[in-house]
């Protein structure tokens, strides 16, 4: 999730277990060890794009190095505060906050790899979205109040609402699978894979991919009351020989492909016009194809040059407005 998450939920399991004279001290040193998991975003290449990808949310945030990713902290940050507190203390703060994070991403889509080095599967529980104000702004407020009355009970309060939330994420969740699936099977189709994602920032509309065949249907479901269908598109699935049929089987863009095959959990897609391989997973708006990221291919490349990392975030006021009516249920139909 975003780093302001991280951080919150770091700080209210460490403030816990503080007492009135250490609460600050303590919701810090949480606040900070909730974030430094990501510190592996400095592992990049200016050659490779697929580089980074392959070491965000690995080995710092494996489940099996938290014990030793939280004492690293803590012997960085204990010379500031060893005048009131001791390394024990210290560590454990630090080991409420740093483990938190690997579990928090991996409620999100993006893939966290849990369970490190034994395994390099991508973990996506998908019960929240990589950024949601409504998760996030409570927990600051009882960290706050915690702070000001010096009371760690208002901490507990923003657990609760950690938990509480994260878990009306699996409920959403399974409302949206099962309209996804009546969705499929009203088409007549038996899907080979279907993955269902919350849009930015709530738990009511939602981005649904299945594949049928060689295509990819993408659709937006809203659920509220009931759950209604905002219909989408549909991209056919990447396949070397329809798409890039000259791409040289040795090549290094070849390579970085299937890395990133990994990455996208297998969601790849083709922009004819830009020659781009996408990531079906990710778009603006829940029930269109438009990328937000991908590889630009060029089968004239040498054959030891890697591909291009591509990125479109880009989001205009007609799609905002029409992410707010689909949100409200107007641009969707049972």
């Amino acid at each position: 999730m975003d780093p302001l998450s991280q951080g919150t939920v770091g700080a209210a399991f460490a403030q816990s277990v503080a007492n009135k004279n250490n609460i600050f001290k303590i919701g810090l040193i949480g606040f900070l060890a909730g974030l430094t998991p990501d510190l592996d975003v400095l592992i990049q290449s200016s050659t490779d794009p697929i580089l980074s990808l392959e070491y965000h949310r690995q080995f710092t945030h494996s489940l099996f190095f938290i014990p030793f990713g939280s004492l690293i902290f803590a012997l960085l940050i204990f010379p500031l505060v060893k005048s009131s507190l001791s390394l024990k203390t210290v560590y454990f703060a630090s080991l409420l906050g740093y483990g938190t994070h690997g579990f928090l991403d991996a409620c999100t889509s993006y893939g966290t790899q849990l369970f490190w080095p034994f395994s390099n599967e991508r973990v996506s529980w998908n019960n929240i979205s990589i950024v949601d104000p409504i998760f996030t702004i409570p927990i600051l407020i009882f960290l706050g109040i915690a702070i000001k009355t010096k009371k760690k009970i208002y901490s507990f309060f923003g657990i609760g609402w950690i938990i509480f939330y994260l878990s009306i994420g699996f409920v959403q969740y399974e409302r949206a699978l099962s309209a996804a699936i009546e969705l499929a099977t009203m088409r007549g189709h038996n899907p080979e894979r279907l993955t269902l994602k919350p849009s930015f920032g709530n738990l009511i509309l939602w981005k649904s991919i299945y594949k049928h065949k060689e295509t990819f249907y993408v659709d937006a479901i809203r659920t509220a009351q009931s759950s209604t269908w905002c219909l989408g598109e549909t991209i056919r699935v990447f396949d070397y020989k329809y798409h890039l049929p000259g791409l040289d089987k040795e090549s290094q863009q070849k390579k970085d492909i299937e890395r990133f095959r990994w990455f996208s959990q297998d969601y790849l897609g083709y922009d004819n016009e830009k020659n781009i391989v996408t990531d079906v997973r990710y778009s603006m708006i829940p029930n269109k194809i438009a990328p937000m990221w991908g590889l630009t291919i060029d089968d004239q490349r040498d054959i030891n040059e890697h591909a291009t990392w591509w990125t479109s975030r880009n989001l205009d006021q007609s799609q905002l407005d029409l992410f707010i009516d689909m949100l409200k249920g107007k641009k969707c139909g049972s």
